[in-house]
C-alpha cells in the first residue's frame, strides 16, 4: 500500500511553509516520524499525499541559550531529539525534569530520532516531554505563513490529540524553557508497567522555587498526566502549597490534596481510576521531595538516565 506520493526535505522554515502552502492541505510536516508513520500505517491517520521533512532545518535542530531581562532560557528547536536533550549538561542541571522525562520516552532507538516538537505536536495528555515543558512553564514558537508567535505551551492544546498547530499549514519551530537558578529545582517521576515500551500509567513533573531563606515554597508548578483531556497544571495544589514551609510534612499534605482534587479516569490501556488516584499521591510526594532537595543543594543528578 502506498502511504504518500511525495517527500520533500526543507532546509529553512520559509521553505517548509512555502511547501505546505503549495500543497494546500495535502502535505504534512514530519520529523522523527515515530508517531506519525505508525499512525498512517495502522490506519489511524489518513494517508498523506506529501511529507515535508524538517530535520535539515538548522534553526529547528539546535539547542541554545538566550537571556531576557534577568532570566535565562534554553531554546530548543522543535526537531531536537530526546537523546540530544538527555545528553545536554545545561538541561540536566537547570531543567532536570525535562532530562528525566525525555530519558524515558520509548527505547534508545526511538529517542535517537523522536523529537521534542513531535512529542508536543501529538498533543497527548500523557506525553512525557510535554508534562515537563508544562511544569517548566515553557513557551512554544509557532510559524504561520504570515508571522511567528510565542504561546504559553498550555495554550496549544484543545483536546486529546488536538492542537492549535495545523501540521498541514503551520510549523512548530522552537521552545523557550526557563533555566533554574539556585533555590530552584525540578523533577519528573513516572509509573508504568514493567514490560519494556508501554504506555505510562501516570507521569508527574514539578518545579519549585524556594524563598531567600530556603525555608518556604515561593512558587510551585505541577503537571500530572493523564488526568484530563489536555496537559495542564494542578493549579489548586500549587496554590495550596505556595507560601508553606518547605518540609516533608507539608509535602505529604500537598500530595493528599492532589489525590483529593484530581480525578483520573479508568483506562483499559493504563489502569483503573482508583489505582491511578492512589498513584497521584505517591508521584506528587516523590517528585516534590526530589525537587526540594535539588533546590536546596543546587545539585541535580537526573534519575533513571544513563
Amino acid at each position: 500500500m502506498k502511504f504518500w506520493s511525495h517527500y520533500h526535505v526543507a532546509h529553512s522554515v520559509e521553505e517548509a511553509l512555502e511547501l505546505l502552502q503549495r500543497y494546500e492541505g495535502r502535505a504534512q510536516v514530519i520529523a522523527g516520524g515515530t508517531d506519525l508513520l505508525i499512525d498512517i500505517q495502522h490506519g489511524s491517520h489518513p494517508p498523506v499525499e506529501t511529507l515535508i521533512d524538517i530535520t535539515k532545518i538548522p534553526e529547528l535542530t539546535t539547542l541554545d541559550t538566550v537571556k531576557e531581562g534577568n532570566a535565562r532560557y534554553a531554546i530548543l528547536g522543535a526537531a531536537v531529539t530526546h537523546s540530544t536533550i538527555v545528553d545536554d549538561p545545561m538541561i540536566r542541571s537547570q531543567a532536570t525534569c525535562l532530562t528525566e522525562s525525555c530519558g524515558v520516552v520509548g527505547g534508545p532507538q526511538i529517542r535517537n530520532v523522536a523529537t521534542i516538537g513531535g512529542n508536543v505536536a501529538h498533543a497527548l495528555p500523557a506525553a512525557d516531554g510535554t508534562l515537563s515543558l508544562v511544569a517548566l512553564e515553557a513557551e512554544a514558537e509557532v510559524a504561520t505563513p504570515d508571522r511567528r508567535e510565542r504561546h504559553p505551551i498550555t495554550a496549544l492544546f484543545t483536546g486529546p490529540g488536538q492542537s492549535i498547530v495545523d501540521p498541514t499549514r503551520d510549523l512548530l519551530t522552537r521552545f523557550w524553557v526557563h533555566l533554574s537558578t539556585f533555590g530552584e529545582g525540578s523533577a519528573f517521576k513516572r509509573i508504568m508497567r514493567p514490560q519494556g515500551i508501554a504506555l505510562p500509567i501516570l507521569g508527574c513533573a514539578v518545579r519549585v522555587r524556594l524563598d531567600s531563606a530556603r525555608e518556604a515554597f515561593e512558587d510551585v508548578s505541577i503537571c500530572l498526566g493523564p488526568t484530563g483531556p489536555v496537559p495542564s497544571r494542578a493549579q489548586e495544589v500549587e496554590r495550596w502549597l505556595t507560601g508553606k514551609a518547605a518540609e516533608e510534612a507539608v509535602i505529604a499534605e500537598a500530595a493528599a490534596v492532589a489525590k483529593r482534587v484530581l480525578h483520573p479516569r479508568t483506562s483499559k490501556y493504563r489502569a483503573t481510576a482508583e489505582y491511578r488516584s492512589e498513584m497521584i499521591e505517591v508521584l506528587v510526594r516523590r517528585s516534590l521531595h526530589t525537587a526540594l532537595i535539588r533546590a536546596r543543594t543546587g545539585e541535580a543528578v537526573p534519575e533513571g538516565v544513563e
